[in-house]
């Protein structure tokens, strides 16, 4: 190969530049994963090109062998990866090595937490494999040519790392891409055939070409090559033939995570169509699952016949298993398949029912399993499951049994009451299952619309997720039992043990009707109504909500959103028995008995978490009643 044109010196961005020097100088806890993502990168290639093959034969050159040779020079100090795959143009390699996708490169940055050994576990997530390179190597070499594109169209790039690097054209650069690591002084471990090799089963087994090495013969290396890897994808292979690390070994490579995966389940379907379903479910959120929205995702891909065709997350599952990773491999489907295709077959609405019901099935055998993961798990994509509430009513049932909530019997605000344990301790003659939603755990928990039902021993669940209002609109019941919001409508405690005497109960309201009269006065439009409370105990005073008003909470956090919000008052129920709703009702002074109305009514707003609309009025009556 030769150089036909002088070689163009550019810059990097400037972000890429930053991904450079923390690369080089920062992270170096696991420095042997820059095989695996240079590994993958050909493999991704080879990939290409085998399914643009099939439109265009013409691509493969005549050689459609497609392999990952991995040659090294201990005299020159160098590592060559080279593949047969799909190349690139002079314009693709300043795009994709000039320059980081940037949609993750600054979130990418942001994620550095200074710990090098968590932060190297950010390499490969965000388009910056290629770079990791830099961790053993001070100079990278490139020589690549796009499949189809004249012998004479090679390309060159050049770089130390430094922030610039160098660009020509290369006359009979074959197709393909051969990557060339200069190594580091310290680095010469990576010049061991038996150390490449040892990386290759650990990281990159799974990869569906050969991964091929020079043969060696009495100490010394040749010129023929020999397969280092098992070539057949690991889904196609039988289940039995397969231990645990191999199922981890292909997770951490297919989603570039560190972790290990929680579970995961592994299926053949053969009938009618024939395909396989791989499903992992995360013990922590990637980060490509963090930063990508529910319409940017990835994660589980799509082959047909082990041809690579697209990530089809969207189309093979809903956006509530957003978090799945994985492999569908179907037999039936046509290799030229589009995304639009895929929204209309009937096959694929076949393979998605089964990823859905496969992916319900691993997370009920994890919480049945094992109590520890799954909670983690909640921890980490409980609010993204709760979205299949509204998004899934034929798997309703079975989301919600997975649902995990914080609760008044909780032991903090961990998430870890189910709607089953709740049930199984309802109080005798509760006929209801009883929520309060709120801004945070002591708000929720604090709440004064529950005392009387914790005062009963009513177990009541504490809702303090955004998502939570918004989930409950759909979920009205759980196996026949209603779920009520303990802020809203009327609540009759007298059928529950325990509960009030209804006379005494009615002869308490007739009492209170002089006060509640009083009240409405001097309040006047501030609220819907006022009415005595059957949930006060101990607190004066608190808002409530006809059964379907939208919660208060939930009111608050759409205007900060930017949304209308149809105007609605509280009504304000009242306990008589406290002392400040006493002195209203005894107090001749109306200027003074209107400012403790008014409080008593912005005391109730202050627990709901709402902002006061005068905070300055507010603290002149507290004030004028304190002195």
């Amino acid at each position: 190969m030769t150089d036909t044109v002088a070689p163009q010196t550019r810059k990097f961005e400037a972000e890429v530049a930053q991904v450079l020097h923390l690369v080089t100088h920062s992270l170096y806890s696991h420095k042997e994963i820059f095989l695996r993502e240079l590994i993958s990168n050909a493999s991704d290639a080879c990939d290409k090109l085998r399914f643009e093959a099939i439109a265009n034969p013409s691509l493969s050159e005549g050689d459609a062998d497609l392999h990952v040779d991995i040659t090294f020079d201990a005299d020159a100090r160098t590592l060559t990866l080279r593949d047969n795959g799909i190349g690139m143009s002079r314009d693709e390699v300043i795009e994709n090595i000039g320059t980081i996708a940037r949609s993750g490169t600054r979130k990418f940055l942001e994620s550095l937490s200074g710990d090098s050994r968590k932060d190297t576990q950010l390499i490969g997530q965000f388009g910056v494999g290629f770079y990791s390179a830099f961790i053993v190597a001070d100079k990278v070499t490139l020589v690549t040519r796009r499949a189809g594109a004249d012998a004479s169209e090679g390309v060159k790039w050049e770089s130390d790392g430094t922030g610039e690097y160098t660009i020509s054209a290369v006359a009979d650069a074959p197709r393909g891409t051969s990557v060339t690591l200069h190594l580091k002084e310290d680095e010469s471990e990576f010049l061991n055939r038996w150390t490449l090799r040892s990386l290759v089963s650990k990281y990159s087994d799974h990869i569906a070409f050969p991964i091929r090495l020079p043969k060696e013969e009495e100490g010394k290396l040749t010129d023929e090559f020999e397969t280092v890897n098992h070539v057949a994808a690991l889904w196609t292979r039988p289940k039995s033939e397969l231990k645990d690390e191999d199922y981890q070994s292909f997770y951490k490579a297919l989603s570039h995570d560190f972790n290990d995966a929680a579970s995961w389940t592994h299926n053949r379907v053969e009938g009618n169509q024939s395909y396989t379903v791989l499903l992992y479910l995360p013990s922590k959120p990637p980060f490509d699952a963090m930063f990508s929205g529910r319409d940017e995702r990835k994660g589980l891909k799509l082959y047909i016949r082990r041809v690579f065709i697209m990530d089809a997350s969207e189309q093979l599952l809903p956006a509530y298993l957003r978090f799945m990773r994985g492999v569908v491999d179907s037999d039936d489907l046509p290799l030229n398949v589009s995304r639009e295709i895929l929204q209309d077959n009937r096959l694929v609405a076949q393979i998605r029912s089964a990823c859905i019901k496969r992916s319900l099935d691993l997370l009920e055998k994890l919480a049945n399993d094992d109590a520890e993961k799954f909670q983690a798990f909640i921890d980490s994509f409980g609010n993204v499951l709760k979205e299949g509430i509204a998004e899934d009513a034929a798997n309703r049932e079975r989301i919600a049994k997975l649902l995990r909530f914080a609760s008044t019997r909780s032991e903090g605000q961990t998430r870890t009451v189910s709607l089953d344990d709740y049930i199984g301790r309802m109080v005798a003659g509760q006929e209801a299952i009883y929520y309060v939603s709120a801004d945070s755990f002591a708000a929720a928990k604090g709440s004064p619309q529950i005392e009387a039902l914790r005062s009963r021993g009513i177990e009541v669940l504490l809702m303090i997720d955004r998502i939570d209002e918004w989930m409950l609109g759909y979920l009205n019941e759980y196996n026949g039992k209603r779920l009520r919001n303990a802020a809203k409508g009327d609540i009759d405690l007298t059928a529950i043990a325990g509960g009030d005497d209804k006379d005494a109960r009615e002869a308490a309201a007739k009492a209170a009707e002089p006060v509640v009269a009083r009240l409405k006065e001097l309040l006047g439009e501030r609220v819907k109504d006022v009415r005595i409370s059957q949930r006060l105990t101990d607190s004066p005073s608190c808002l409530v909500l006809d059964e379907y008003d939208m919660a208060l909470h939930l009111q608050r956090l759409m205007r900060e959103a930017g949304h209308e919000v149809p105007p609605s008052k509280p009504i304000l129920e009242i306990n008589p028995q406290h002392a400040l709703v006493q002195r209203i009702e005894k107090d001749t002074d109306t200027a003074r008995a209107t400012d403790l109305a008014v409080l008593l009514f912005e005391q109730a707003q202050i627990m709901e978490g709402a902002h006061l609309d005068d905070p300055a009025a507010f603290v002149r009556r507290v004030n004028a009643l304190l002195a």
